[in-house]
């Protein structure tokens, strides 16, 4: 049976999930996901497998672009460390992690929910509302339908974009210490030119890690209101999956988004982490950075990049090419310091003369 005509074939979960619903008031879009719901035939099932499956799809899809980009001469006059474009065998080392991270971490969480639904079936009569343990437990709507206005959906995307900044801006610099960073976060250092395909490549631990900022702002918010649809919970983690990637794209084009909005990270912002070490922790947005002092250094280095092209205005673009590349060298010789000081193997006193 295809889900597309589902709602077209008389089904006993129609009356147990939509009673009384009109469906020919619904969109198309309203009604395909009452199909997926009602031809899975479990709502712990249908929930599981349909978040897996959007970020996978989502994920290696807003990739394919940036490797797409990266192979495309053209495109050099945008990139952030043009002498670093990343290989083939790099692409696909990348991800392998990837793939390991998400079949490790996200996919046994769909299985959970599985046995966790198994379980409770055995208790049915006597404990209904735990039909769907999770995000229903905490109040959030997740196969009903119609779905909620965008007027009501932006500013709770808005907001889980400013909960997962913070919570991403501290736990960040956590990983940046000691064993954290030494047995975990190291990883995802290992490109000091990142690519899209980068953007979770890391170890599981830390995908966990971080992987909760993203969800625990929906979680809060559901659990103090009770006023949330899991479409939007989609929403937000499709954007945000867009943001990351292309923070991890190594490009700059003119009309990238921190042009526009300038406290957007973006990947001129975080392009820097990757190559100094130190430095811009948030994930979306400038502020936490800015407020804290932990940009202290990017903030230099855009100064001395500034004032070494007006002193070099007529000199070659050879010549000036030259000239950001010896500032970017030096910036990423500090970062290894910085990176073995962090590990506890080099010398704090060591300076990039």
């Amino acid at each position: 049976m295809s889900f597309l005509n589902a709602t077209t074939i008389p089904s006993p979960y129609y009356d147990a999930l939509y009673p009384a619903t009109d469906f020919s008031s619904l969109t198309w879009l309203e009604q395909q996901w009452v199909a997926w719901y009602v031809w899975i035939g479990n709502p712990i099932i249908a929930t599981g497998l349909m978040s897996f499956i959007i970020h996978e799809i989502v994920y290696f899809g807003r990739s394919v672009p940036w490797i797409i980009i990266d192979a495309t001469p053209y495109f050099r006059k945008w990139k952030l460390q043009v002498n670093k474009i990343p290989t083939a065998a790099e692409q696909w080392e990348c991800t392998k992690q990837v793939l390991f991270s998400h079949f490790t971490i996200e996919l046994p969480l769909v299985c959970i929910h599985f046995y966790a639904y198994r379980f409770l079936r055995l208790m049915e009569e006597r404990q209904i509302w735990l039909f769907h343990p999770t995000a229903e437990g905490l109040g959030m709507s997740t196969y009903h339908a119609p779905f909620p206005s965008l007027k009501t959906m932006a500013p709770q995307v808005f907001l889980f974009f400013v909960f997962e900044d913070f919570f991403h801006f501290l736990a960040h610099q956590a990983l940046h210490t000691g064993v954290l960073y030494k047995h975990i976060h190291k990883i995802h250092h290992k490109y000091s030119a990142p690519f899209g395909l980068a953007a979770e490549y890391a170890h599981p631990a830390e995908v966990f890690i971080l992987g909760a900022g993203t969800i625990l702002g929906p979680l809060l918010y559901v659990f103090f209101t009770k006023n949330l649809h899991i479409i939007t919970v989609y929403v937000w983690i499709v954007l945000r999956l867009f943001q990351a990637i292309d923070a991890h794209s190594g490009y700059d084009f003119p009309w990238s988004l921190h042009n526009i909005i300038p406290f957007w990270s973006g990947a001129e912002h975080h392009d820097f982490h990757h190559m100094a070490f130190t430095n811009n922790f948030s994930t979306s947005f400038r502020w936490w950075d800015r407020i804290f002092g932990t940009d202290d250094k990017y903030r230099q280095y855009r100064a001395r990049v500034k004032a070494a092209k007006n002193a070099m205005k007529n000199a070659s673009k050879e010549e000036q090419e030259k000239m950001e590349q010896k500032l970017k060298d030096e910036v990423e010789a500090e970062g290894i310091r910085a990176e073995a000081e962090a590990e506890g193997s080099a010398p704090k006193t060591v300076k990039v003369q």
